[in-house]
């Protein structure tokens, strides 16, 4: 008699043999103690203002009453909480730096938000945290899309104080989830989070960052495979004044094969040492084998004294692949177009302003959900006005 395997199982011995650890992404654990204190001369840490966190990276409990809570949409959704090592929490998310790992230490119990398999949410569902001032606050939210359901989880961070967040995403098979996180914080505002998210298998997962307050942000965004035919969106937009820095650093790990990940940021920058940092690793392991991937930022520099950087990394360890690509760039204001602009009788207030939501459009578009869409454009506006006349490049 002859017995054939399933291809199933010589897939997920695969992944299971394949998954270690890369150079492009630090060592995970739940125990604080692998993730010492950061000097600023490790990989992970050497862009971010360490001395700017206002002990965000201190063992230490948050305080009473940092963070209140609003439930945005249908609370029906949040099924309850999570206690460390209580499925599905730490499926997806094990710590990888000292921010993530004392998310998980301090918060508690995780939220909980489960979407059923087959359900089909009309409407955005998520939470809106308001930090307080002078206080600092740890969450941890873990979100479960059951198989071939759909929905849009928001998470809009706002007010002031130091927040140390964790996402936690569990993507079934053949599930479509949106995740959106907005940092609208005020201007003296610390965060750091991360958001790691496993994708199964034929399941689609898009990932929004949108960043234009704080006077620290710092995200991780993460992402890889439970199984075969996944696809991963990560777009962002950020806009960094004065004074800011915005920090987004991403790494999806192609763990499976025939997978797919498309990355699109887009940045602006004004006034004196506003700093923008963006670092893109993508991971094509051995078993990745038809996988497609692809990686861009582009930053718009708007005044003097202002500083982005841009760091695309792609490792490939399998030739057979579909397609691996990445792209970066810094400009300022494209002479060329503001001249053909002005020769038309447009001032240049109102040239400067068409270009800026030209550069921005494209992917404010991609987004899909047009109340967003209508209030990043009125975001961007808002930036717009606060420039500094004839300080423009």
């Amino acid at each position: 008699m002859t017995v054939t395997a399933d291809p199933r199982d010589s897939v997920a011995a695969a992944l299971e043999a394949d998954h270690v650890e890369s150079h492009l992404h630090p060592v995970s654990s739940f125990d604080l103690a692998d993730h010492p204190m950061p000097t600023g001369r490790e990989e992970i840490w050497r862009f971010t203002p360490l001395k700017r966190l206002a002990g965000a990276l201190d063992d230490a409990p948050g305080d009473e009453g940092a963070l209140s809570v609003e439930t945005i949409g249908d609370a029906s959704y949040v099924v309850g909480s999570l206690a460390p090592g209580q499925a599905p929490r730490g499926e997806a998310l094990v710590p990888d730096d000292r921010a993530s790992a004392l998310a998980s230490l301090h918060a508690g119990d995780a939220v909980h938000v489960r979407i059923p398999a087959d359900a089909e949410l009309t409407e955005p569902i998520g939470h809106r945290l308001t930090g307080v001032a002078g206080k600092r606050s740890h969450r941890h939210t873990v979100i479960e899309a059951g198989t071939h359901s759909r929905a849009t989880y928001v998470l809009d961070h706002r007010g002031s104080g130091v927040h140390a967040g964790n996402v936690e995403v569990v993507v079934g098979d053949g599930a479509d989830l949106t995740v959106v996180s907005l940092q609208d914080w005020d201007d003296d505002a610390v965060h750091v989070g991360t958001h790691e998210a496993v994708v199964g298998r034929d399941a689609r997962y898009r990932h929004i960052v949108v960043t234009f307050g704080g006077s620290v942000v710092r995200t991780s965004s993460n992402v890889h495979y439970a199984g075969p035919g996944g696809e991963a969106e990560l777009l962002g937009l950020y806009f960094a004044d004065a004074g800011q820095h915005f920090e987004h650093r991403l790494f999806v790990d192609h763990n499976a094969p025939r997978t797919k990940s498309n990355v699109s940021y887009k940045g602006a920058l004004q006034g004196e040492r506003a700093r923008t940092v963006w670092i893109g690793n993508v991971l094509i392991r051995k078993v990745a084998e038809a996988i497609e991937t692809y990686e861009e930022n582009r930053n718009l520099v708007l005044t003097d004294g202002c500083q982005a950087d841009s760091v695309p990394n792609l490792e490939i360890e399998t030739g057979e692949i579909e397609g691996a690509g990445h792209a970066s760039a810094t400009a300022r204001f494209d002479d060329e177009q503001l001249f053909y602009l002005r020769s038309r009788g447009v001032s240049d207030e109102e040239a400067r302003r068409l270009v800026l939501h030209g550069f921005f459009q494209d992917l404010i578009r991609k987004i899909g959900l047009p109340e967003l869409e209508e209030k990043l454009t009125a975001a961007v506006e808002d930036e717009l006005a606060r420039n500094v006349a004839g300080k423009v490049l």
